[in-house]
């Protein structure tokens, strides 16, 4: 057995003092807890995917700049060409990438609840995390909170997530505007759930020089590519590539991301059945007793049970083979809250029944 002192005294304290990031094991369940696309890939378009793989040279490294893939990126994007953009291994490693170019004991500054990996990739690097509450009942920012901690903390990043997660809802977007005018440092909006939400910064990337946009295409329905961009100034850019490790876009990943991107019509219907659905779910779960839903401009629903039943009702859902995610664990404003994944339309109507037999008396 590892002596503890060893730990202790090779591992900085931040480190030790981190939870590991935990998924839910789904096996034998309906997956509603991840917000992934539900469908696949039509059997023609898997047959020219398989085509085009067949093209790979796997005993060579890939393209370390992935030129075709950040090309198509920017077209599919309607990305202006005064920008650059950046890939990551998901979204994940660009706000690692982004974090770890800070100077020491930096501030970071992020609206709580939000996404989770901007606490804890900034607190695993030791750097000084705060988080502003949101005004309860809508999710919408608190603007003079959020004005105030960039006035104490003077933060070299902020993330703000739109739409956000976990609650769904964007966030007012002259809030925004007045947040990048105000802060000194870099503002990045993550738009991880753009393609649901019909709004988007990245045409206001032109007027603010400390604005970054951030994507990814999981949502999309490419989950298991892990694949993320950042957009913003070149100068930014270059800062930001010296950090990122090489050839940490596969080859595998390259050519199937440049292949779904220039077959989005696919893809495209399928947001706008996910979108269809949300509606069908949100209204709903707006007609149960007990229950509070909240608007969402993702693919997902964020909605309130009665007082201390949360946990009970997840339980009692995952027992009926539907596994949501449990949110009320984390406190705060996201007490006695759940969140569903909107699938396929019978799965979501399994996921309705079996809320609405969760919900009945004892």
């Amino acid at each position: 057995m590892t002596d503890n002192s060893l730990i202790a005294s090779v591992f900085r304290k931040e480190v030790l003092a981190l939870s590991a990031y935990k998924v839910a094991d789904a096996s034998g369940l309906i997956k509603l807890d991840a917000m992934e696309n539900p469908y696949n890939w039509t059997d023609g378009l898997v047959e020219s995917w398989l085509e085009t793989l067949k093209t790979c040279e796997l005993n060579r490294y890939p393209d370390p700049e992935a030129k075709q893939l950040a090309q198509t990126i920017k077209d599919r994007n309607k990305i202006p060409p005064a920008f650059d953009v950046l890939l990551g291994n998901g979204s994940d490693e660009l706000i690692q990438i982004l974090l770890m170019a800070l100077q020491p004991n930096a501030s970071v500054l992020s609206p709580q609840p939000s996404f989770v990996m901007y606490q804890q990739i900034s607190q695993s690097l030791g750097l000084n995390f705060i988080n502003v509450p949101l005004l309860p009942n809508t999710f919408d920012l608190d603007l003079p909170a959020m004005l105030a901690a960039i006035s104490t903390h003077q933060p070299a990043i902020i993330f703000l997530a739109y739409p956000n997660n976990p609650t769904g809802n964007l966030f007012n977007a002259e809030s925004i505007k007045q947040i990048i005018t105000t802060a000194k440092g870099l503002v990045v909006i993550d738009e991880a759930y753009a393609p649901f939400a019909g709004a988007s910064f990245m045409d206001e990337l032109i007027q603010y020089e400390n604005l970054l946009a951030m994507r990814t295409v999981s949502k999309l329905g490419l989950a298991g590519l892990r694949l993320g961009y950042l957009v913003g100034a070149p100068a930014i850019i270059e800062q930001l590539n010296k950090i990122r490790l090489p050839y940490n876009i596969n080859i595998l990943t390259q050519v199937t991301a440049h292949f779904a991107l220039i077959h989005h019509a696919m893809f495209d219907e399928q947001t706008r059945k996910i979108c269809a659905e949300r509606t069908e779910v949100y209204e709903q779960l707006g007609n149960m007793d007990g229950i509070t839903v909240y608007p969402s401009a993702a693919n997902f629903i964020l909605f309130r049970t009665p007082k201390d039943k949360a946990t009970e009702i997840f339980a009692a859902i995952k027992q009926q083979g539907v596994l949501i995610k449990n949110l009320s664990p984390q406190g705060g404003l996201l007490a006695d809250c759940l969140r569903v994944t909107i699938g396929k339309p019978e799965e979501n109507q399994l996921f309705i029944g079996a809320l609405r037999k969760a919900l009945l008396p004892s």
